[in-house]
């Protein structure tokens, strides 16, 4: 019975409280540092998942494609990434539909602070948490090139602090659905580099991810305006109260305050999408290129392959004879 409790605490959440209902009780939870050794646990099983993919798809994959070290270290990272986001998509996309928040988007910040989460929501974050910091350690297992350790360590430390943030300032809500928003443009982007490298001609799903992460920056930007400007603002308990998980729904009182959050947001947000304009520039100038020079070869090949034009009459043992069966070239006249 003790290992059973100490089994449970690292795979089951901790911090569970019965909240009264009307219709009952319900189970909730809230977070604490135990929920350190449950993400733990979770780091040593994304490991051994991301070596069940690596192993069973990925080198078989590898192994027929032929691919260069650049190549396969880019095919590997956008497999791994194309299995977690499709994973986390359709999870993210059950929780908030069977939780209503998508239905009922008041709910992002009526009664916040929220608290007590349902125990799939503190699963999910336990999880991510879990995934994120185990890419860590996979930096080092995967043999990751020194050129490319720096842009995957900004975009793993971007993630913990977002969802680490939402989780412990009490934006679970919210994080839920800008989760959703960017791991489904995320999924898109690596399912075309994938395709990509199978064959190089296929840029098709590229178009498609572009279209996505336009729509999902403008659902975002147009999220924070709605929650930021609008929901937090008119929440009842404005007054700072730590304790209870209330730590600066009082500033959004502020109009100076809320409206430099708002701008920052948009400046991060055009920012995004200045760098994503500038890929598409710079992809749509580099197909163009290669159109015109594949035009320029083709022709150059056709200019070839024409025939070359002959002298009038006929050829007979190598000597080129007029029409009439006469010599083409002029005789000379004997002196008299």
């Amino acid at each position: 019975q003790v290992t059973a409790k100490t089994a449970f605490l690292f795979i089951l959440p901790q911090y569970n409280v019965s909240v009264p209902t009307a219709d009952g009780e319900l189970v909730q939870y809230h977070y604490g540092l135990k929920d350190l050794v449950t993400i733990l646990f979770y780091i040593f099983i994304a490991i051994i998942l991301h070596a069940v993919v690596q192993e069973y798809a990925l080198d078989k994959i590898n192994r027929r494609l032929h691919l260069s070290k650049v190549k396969h270290s880019k095919f590997n990272e956008s497999g791994q990434l194309v299995a977690f986001h499709l994973t986390s998509v359709i999870w993210c996309l059950y929780v908030v539909v069977t939780e209503g928040y998508i239905s009922n988007p008041r709910s992002l910040w009526e009664n916040y602070p929220h608290v007590y989460l349902p125990f799939q929501v503190k699963f999910f974050y336990l999880c991510q948490l879990a995934y994120w910091l185990h890419a860590l350690p996979e930096l080092y297992f995967q043999k990751v090139r020194k050129e490319e350790i720096p842009r995957q360590l900004r975009c793993i430390a971007l993630y913990l602090v977002h969802i680490a943030g939402a989780y412990l300032l009490n934006l679970t809500r919210l994080g839920l659905i800008l989760l959703l928003l960017q791991y489904l443009a995320e999924f898109f982007f690596h399912m075309a580099r994938l395709v990509y490298f199978t064959d190089e001609n296929n840029e098709k799903l590229f178009n498609v991810w572009a279209v996505v992460f336009v729509v999902t920056r403008l659902f975002t930007l147009t999220l924070y305006i709605l929650v930021i400007g609008f929901g937090l603002p008119r929440v009842e308990n404005q007054a700072l109260d730590p304790e209870r998980g209330n730590f600066f729904s009082f500033l959004f009182n502020n109009i100076l305050f809320r409206m430099s959050v708002l701008l920052l947001v948009c400046l991060f947000q055009a920012s995004v999408m200045w760098r994503f304009i500038h890929f598409q520039l710079r992809r749509w100038r580099e197909y163009w290129n290669e159109q015109s020079s594949r035009k320029r070869a083709t022709t150059g090949a056709k200019q070839q392959a024409k025939p070359l034009k002959r002298d009038s009459g006929y050829h007979e043992n190598g000597v080129v004879k007029a029409e009439n069966g006469t010599s083409p070239r002029t005789k000379k006249l004997k002196s008299p």
